[in-house]
């Protein structure tokens, strides 16, 4: 996956320079939101922390227990905002050298999990296994370029998660 993506950014770089077509090469932080992938096999981190409260909710469950410690730290966009960003930069940006779309803020999964956990109305304890992995510790974007053009993020985790929780409540199934 990662050579693929790196050899697709190379391509648009190479056709900017050689025929002078103006190609973009983006990279996104971790996206969420309506419509997202929710199967607990495949899913990332917030469709599965989403599913995971509601279901514990419905079932009555007193705990939901996660992997890791909660500390490792990653940053978070809506899909929205990552459209919005897109649009944006395809007026703005003439650069072939890929840019950063993400907040540019970052919160450790703990802070996420209880944000997910109220949002979802689920009541109960949230444990952590650090006997599982927690992944790299910190994940965050540089954002400056993005930031400098004049672009920013509208919609804020808090709303972003709701939108996201009210979607999964009403997907059937």
């Amino acid at each position: 996956y990662a050579i693929a993506k790196i050899a697709g950014i190379m391509m648009c770089q190479a056709y900017s320079r050689q025929h002078g077509c103006r190609f973009i090469s983006v990279m996104p932080t971790n996206l969420y939101g309506p419509g997202d992938n929710y199967d607990p096999e495949t899913s990332h981190v917030v469709p599965a922390l989403i599913r995971k409260f509601i279901e514990a909710r419905r079932a009555g469950a007193g705990e939901v227990t996660l992997w890791g410690t909660g500390m490792p730290r990653r940053e978070f966009l809506h899909v929205d905002d990552l459209a919005d960003a897109g649009l944006f930069l395809m007026e703005r940006y003439e650069s072939p050298e890929i840019i950063n779309i993400g907040t540019g803020v970052d919160l450790p999964i703990h802070e996420l999990a209880t944000k997910i956990a109220g949002i979802a109305g689920f009541p109960g304890a949230i444990r952590y296994d650090s006997n599982k992995p927690d992944g790299p510790p910190r994940k965050l974007l540089d954002v400056s370029k993005l930031t400098a053009l004049g672009w920013t993020a509208r919609i804020s985790l808090d709303e972003g998660l709701g939108r996201t929780v009210r979607d999964y409540e009403a997907t059937p199934g």
